[in-house]
């Protein structure tokens, strides 16, 4: 038998695949996962050149898969005035971070802060534009939601983005006004694509290699091998722009990208279709994003449905962003109204599933790929502000398990942090970071929980006979972890700590 290159021995190898669940030892040559045994094996796949890795009985799981996620945002992010509950309180907080940004920062320039949540501020109020300007009347401000579905702009800032007493929001869009005066208060909803295309400036190159850089590491110190870009407002520009960090070795977690709908015509037109691409840098499915923000369904649903067939018939995966039950059963819809197909078209998020919903989404069985730490991290506004009726229909992970489809794990980071074992263990647990539960009738078994992170994600961008699992043939992309999660108390599992992250069979982190 052919040396490798690397092996893992003395492991406790959690493998996702069926054939051979658990086993010791892993041999790697050239990037793929040869052998997959027993010690006993180790002899004949070692050469003299062989690098061995003694595990010490700790655990390996196949690289984790982030099936949606935003890593432009995230970079913004990483530049940005850090807003979330667990840097302020409330909105005299907010105004204090501003102003020691502004002191440092020349007058005329942006000030950016990100992941503020009015439910977890002392005020339980969004921050407007009268309480950015006290603290920052020279220069323009975006605070930027956490759900990245609202943003707050000064008078400065508003004024640059051409929102006066007198503007239409865009399409979908919706311009918070005084009740009084019709004034803009600062509070934009569903506006934050317009903000950052039209107004704020774009990342500099030297802004963009830091912030990958950045990100990189981030990645491989939570074992994300592998992530799916999900943003809407991609297009061409946006993919060369992850090629030249791919080829510069600035990214090493594999991307899968999705473009916008309207970005169609410039992949058609550069002869790229569904899958271009390779094994680090791949084209994904079509990103529609349906909303209600404006109190109507946003595309209507003619528009849905003429978009959906376009995507279908351009060869391409489409990926529907629904949350509401109404927009859920929209989406629906617009797939149901398709010829059949094998394109595994998918509902992003599918948050809110009543009965009658479900019944359709099984009958259709789309991939439905998830966010288990919005759970965790905004389990308790969900059960403090979420109707009973609505509340039991929320995040049906479990159900829709147990209903035959396919459910992918995804963090939708920067919305929420994504860290897998996190959404590992919010899957499991179905509680809050406070403790409280939500739901717990909608738990999963671990190793269903680690399917949304693995298997099921790399199904979700029809990569599962590459990754996925620890399996002969396959990418070696595997993450060493502190302890079994199969093994420990579940109240355990989000502080397991990744220990060791390996793409094509190399060692990138720790470095």
């Amino acid at each position: 038998m052919t040396a490798c290159d690397l092996i893992f021995k003395n492991a406790d190898v959690i493998t996702m695949d069926g054939a051979r669940p658990i086993s010791e030892m892993v041999a790697v040559k050239d990037g793929i996962i040869q052998t997959v045994g027993d010690a006993k094996e180790l002899e004949s796949v070692k050469g003299k050149k062989t690098k061995v890795i003694d595990c010490g009985g700790k655990t390996i799981v196949p690289g984790f898969n982030d099936a949606h996620c935003h890593f432009f945002s995230f970079l913004r992010k990483l530049r940005s005035i850090d807003l979330s509950p667990s840097s302020v309180g409330s909105i005299k907080d907010i105004k204090s971070a501003l102003k020691g940004r502004a002191n440092n920062t020349p007058p005329g320039e942006w000030l950016i802060g990100t992941d503020y949540n009015e439910f977890y501020l002392a005020e339980r109020r969004h921050p407007n534009r009268r309480d950015l300007d006290e603290v920052s009347p020279d220069h323009p401000v975006a605070l930027i939601h956490r759900s990245l579905h609202a943003c707050v702009l000064n008078s400065r800032g508003l004024l640059l983005a051409g929102v006066a007493t007198d503007t239409e929001a865009p399409s979908g869009g919706l311009i918070d006004r005084d009740t009084e005066s019709g004034e803009p208060t600062g509070v934009l909803f569903e506006m934050l694509r317009y903000i950052r295309e039209k107004v704020l400036p774009p990342l500099s190159d030297a802004e963009l290699n830091e912030g990958a850089k950045a990100a990189d590491q981030h990645y491989l110190s939570l074992g994300i091998t592998s992530l799916q870009e999900a943003t809407v407002s991609n297009d061409f520009s946006r993919w060369q722009t992850l090629k030249k960090l791919k080829k510069s070795g600035k990214l090493n977690s594999r991307i899968s990208m999705m473009l916008g709908f309207k970005a169609l015509k410039q992949f058609k037109e550069a002869g790229l279709t569904f899958g271009a691409g390779d094994d680090h840098l791949r084209l994904g499915a079509v990103k529609i994003l349906l909303d209600e923000a404006s109190g109507d369904l946003n595309p209507p649903q003619v528009e849905l449905n003429n978009q959906v067939l376009a995507a279908h018939k351009a060869g391409f995966q489409i990926a529907i962003h629904c949350v509401e039950a109404s927009t859920v059963a929209a989406a629906l819809t617009a797939l149901e109204k398709l010829p059949s197909s094998e394109r595994r078209h998918r509902l992003e998020h599918c948050s809110e599933c009543p009965p009658e919903v479900f019944k359709r989404l099984v009958a259709l069985k789309p991939v439905v790929v998830t966010q288990p730490s919005f759970l965790y991290y905004s389990g308790e506004r969900y059960l403090a502000t979420i109707p009973e009726p609505r509340l039991k229909w929320l995040y049906r992970i479990g159900s829709f398990v147990g209903g035959g489809l396919v459910v992918g794990g995804s963090s939708d980071n920067p919305v929420v942090p994504d860290n897998p074992l996190v959404g590992i263990y919010a899957a499991v647990t179905r509680k809050a970071e406070s403790g409280e539960e939500l739901l717990p009738e909608e738990r999963l078994s671990v190793e269903s929980a680690l399917k949304l992170y693995t298997v099921n994600a790399a199904y979700a961008s029809f990569e599962e006979k590459i990754k996925g699992s620890i399996s002969p043939g396959k990418l070696a992309d595997m993450v060493v972890l502190s302890a079994n999660p199969l093994k420990v108390p579940p109240e355990r599992i989000k502080d397991i700590r990744v220990e060791m992250t390996v793409i094509d069979g190399k060692v990138v982190w720790p470095a």
